[in-house]
C-alpha cells in the first residue's frame, strides 16, 4: 500500500450486504448496500482491532409495482382483488461492528445487528384504504441475524485485491407475533411475514471479492461484489439469493473530513417456500451515495451517508424507501 494511505483518516467498516440482515427486510428496495468503509475489506493492512456503531433508518411508505409508483386504490385492484396492500414499515437498525486484521494477508469481520421495526398491512381483499383478511400491525425490536466474514488479500503485494467468505447466523428470532387488525378477528394475535421478521432462520453463504486503487494523490476508488445465498430452509421458507455491486470514489484533499461518493446495486430473487411470498419478493435497485467522514482523533471518526434511489425495479408489489440514512462512528484500538 502506497506510504500516504498509511496518514488517511479512517473511514468505518462496511456492512457487507446491507446494514441489516438484508433478506430479513420484505422487499428487494429495502436493504441498504453502502460500503461505509473500505478498511474492513481489506483497504488497510494494519493489524489490530477496530470497532464500529452504526444507526440506519429506512421508512418504506412508498408502494411501487415495476419499476414506477402505485396507489393502494390501484393494487388492491392487481391479482383479482387477492393483492396484499401494506401501509408501511420502518426499520431502525443499530448495528455493533469488531474487525480484527490478523495480518497484511489475513483478516475478520463480525456484525451484530439490532432491528426495530414498525409494520401494518391492510391484508388482502382490501379496497386499498379499509383493513381485510389477514389485516394486521407489529412492533417488532430484536437481535437479528449475526454475520461473520473473512478476507484474503495476499493475492498481490499492495494488499489492493482480495476475497471475502464467511456465513450469515440464524441468530434473530423468526416466530415474532402482531396484532390482527382483520374485521374477522380484531386484536387476535397475527403473524408476521416471514420476509419481516428479525431473522430469517438460515444459515447464509457470503462471497464477495473487491479491489482498490488511486487515481492520483488525492482521489482514490474501490469495486466490491458480494453475493449471498441461504445454505438452507427454515420453516418451510427460503430467502431469496441477494448480489451487492458497489463502487466508490473518495476524496482526501482537505484537512478534517473526507467527502466520499458511490454507487450501490442490488438484486435479489424471489424468497421461496410455502411460508413465503413468492410474488411480492425480489428486485433489483440502484443507489446513489454521497457522504463524509470526519475524524476527531486518531483512534475515532464519525461519519454519515444518504442513500437515494436511482432506479428501483420490485416483483409485484412492494414498500420502497424515498431515501435511506446511516450514521456511525469508528474506534481503532
Amino acid at each position: 500500500m502506497p506510504a500516504r494511505h498509511a496518514s488517511l483518516p479512517r473511514l468505518l467498516p462496511a456492512l457487507l450486504i446491507a446494514a441489516s440482515s438484508g433478506s430479513a427486510l420484505a422487499c428487494a428496495s429495502c436493504g441498504c448496500t453502502l460500503s461505509s468503509d473500505w478498511e474492513s475489506q481489506g483497504f488497510t493492512t494494519q493489524p489490530g482491532l477496530k470497532m464500529d456503531i452504526r444507526y440506519d433508518y429506512l421508512d418504506q411508505n412508498q408502494l411501487r409495482s415495476g419499476s414506477g409508483a402505485i396507489t393502494p386504490a390501484a393494487a388492491s385492484q392487481l391479482s383479482q382483488g387477492n393483492q396484499e396492500v401494506e401501509q408501511y414499515t420502518r426499520n431502525q437498525y443499530l448495528t455493533l461492528g469488531f474487525d480484527y486484521t490478523f495480518s497484511d494477508d489475513w483478516g475478520v469481520n463480525v456484525q451484530l445487528p439490532y432491528i426495530d421495526r414498525s409494520h401494518s398491512t391492510l391484508g388482502t381483499g382490501s379496497d386499498g384504504a379499509s383493513p381485510a383478511d389477514g389485516a394486521y400491525t407489529s412492533s417488532t425490536s430484536d437481535l437479528g441475524d449475526v454475520k461473520v466474514i473473512g478476507r484474503y488479500q495476499g493475492f498481490a503485494a499492495a494488499r489492493n485485491f482480495g476475497l471475502l467468505f464467511g456465513l450469515k447466523l440464524p441468530t434473530g428470532s423468526h416466530t415474532q407475533a402482531g396484532i390482527s387488525t382483520d374485521p374477522s378477528a380484531p386484536g387476535a394475535p397475527a403473524p408476521i411475514d416471514r420476509g419481516l421478521q428479525p431473522g430469517t432462520g438460515t444459515t447464509d453463504a457470503i462471497v464477495g471479492a473487491y479491489y482498490f486503487g488511486d487515481f492520483n494523490r488525492s482521489w482514490s476508488y474501490f469495486t466490491q461484489a458480494t453475493v449471498q445465498s441461504a445454505l438452507d430452509s427454515s420453516d418451510q421458507y427460503r430467502p431469496g439469493t441477494g448480489v451487492n455491486l458497489n463502487l466508490g470514489v473518495r476524496y482526501t484533499g482537505f484537512a478534517g473530513w473526507m467527502p466520499q461518493l458511490q454507487i450501490n446495486a442490488r438484486y435479489v430473487q424471489h424468497d421461496a417456500g410455502n411460508n413465503a411470498d413468492t410474488v411480492s419478493t425480489g428486485g433489483t435497485l440502484v443507489y446513489l451515495s454521497p457522504g463524509i467522514t470526519a475524524p476527531l482523533n486518531r483512534q475515532i471518526s464519525l461519519y454519515g451517508f444518504v442513500q437515494l434511489p436511482l432506479y428501483q425495479h420490485v416483483n409485484g408489489v412492494q414498500l420502497a424507501p424515498r431515501y435511506t440514512t446511516s450514521i456511525g462512528a469508528r474506534f481503532s484500538f
